[in-house]
């Protein structure tokens, strides 16, 4: 855990790189992307011709004698949830930045892109349980609070559990939200969780990777760690059983994040430690606003 006043500048700069991406960037495609997602009943009327028939109000229609439909209007706010892994294998990387540098400067342009548009922000951190619980809010000093806490925040944890996290979101959230989840989604398990919150809230996962987690180099016997159980072995990395056994554990993982956000009916976004960010974000909000 760093002092007050380094936490204190870290969190400025943050928030100065990722508040002014969000202004320059992204306000308006974020407004396109999700706006309108959310519709509220307004009132009822009478039908006039053209009126979509889905929309008749059927107790309304039997009680008068008379077809009624039901009007409805965008929600003035909505509201973003993100969550966030902190398990072990998120301090990883090996060119730019670490997994979690990324997955924080996400969250912060995502959580100033909401702010801007007059969207709460709430944030579920997680490892293998619930680390913190931020509930959703307005305003930039709510922005700061979730910057800070996943800048400074120690796990309690090392694991991953995101049928937990999941299903504490169903449980915490009544309201539908927009959910992001931002993880290198190095973990299983979490199909049936994801399906049912996914029937409830608009999720997005935003899956963050190291190509060193793709492929292991030819450099001979190296000692390597599993940051989320800690054991350590060494490994011959010049032996073509153990590199196909390696690109094959981060292969299978993908394909399971693809299959289970496919069969949830859910978007996904896939960014790597060297790659722009804000490029991906920007393709992802433009290809959902046309939808």
């Amino acid at each position: 855990m760093m002092d007050t006043s380094d936490l204190l500048k870290k969190v400025r700069k943050l928030e100065i790189k990722t508040k002014g991406l969000t202004k320059h960037i992204f306000s308006g495609e974020y407004h396109s992307a999700f706006k309108g997602r959310g519709m509220s009943f307004s009132e009822v009327r009478d039908y006039q011709y053209g009126d979509d028939v889905r929309n008749i109000d059927w107790n309304v229609t039997a009680r008068t004698g008379g077809p009624h439909i039901k009007i409805f209007e965008e929600e003035r706010e909505l509201t973003v949830m993100l969550l966030i892994d902190v398990s072990a294998s998120s301090f990883f990387g090996t060119v730019t930045a670490f997994k979690n540098e990324i997955l924080t400067e996400i969250a912060a342009v995502l959580a100033f892109s909401a702010i801007t548009n007059n969207d709460k922000v709430g944030a579920i951190i997680f490892s293998d349980h619930i680390e913190k619980y931020l509930p959703p809010k307005k305003g930039k000093q709510n922005i700061l609070r979730i910057i800070r806490e996943l800048i400074n925040l120690t796990p309690k944890q090392q694991g991953t559990n995101l049928s937990e996290a999941l299903i504490y979101l169903n449980n915490i959230e009544k309201k539908r939200s927009i959910t992001f989840i931002l993880s290198d989604f190095m973990t299983e398990g979490y199909d049936q969780a994801l399906t049912i919150a996914a029937k409830k809230h608009d999720i997005i996962g935003v899956h963050i990777h190291d190509k060193r987690e793709e492929k292991l180099p030819d450099i001979g016997l190296i000692q390597v760690a599993d940051a989320e159980t800690g054991s350590q072995r060494i490994i011959d990395t010049s032996d073509p059983n153990i590199r196909a056994a390696y690109a094959k554990h981060y292969r299978i993982s993908l394909e399971k994040f693809n299959k289970y956000f496919a069969f949830a009916k859910s978007d996904t976004i896939s960014i790597s430690t060297e790659e722009d960010y804000i490029k991906a974000l920007q393709i992802f909000f433009k290809r959902r606003a046309k939808r």
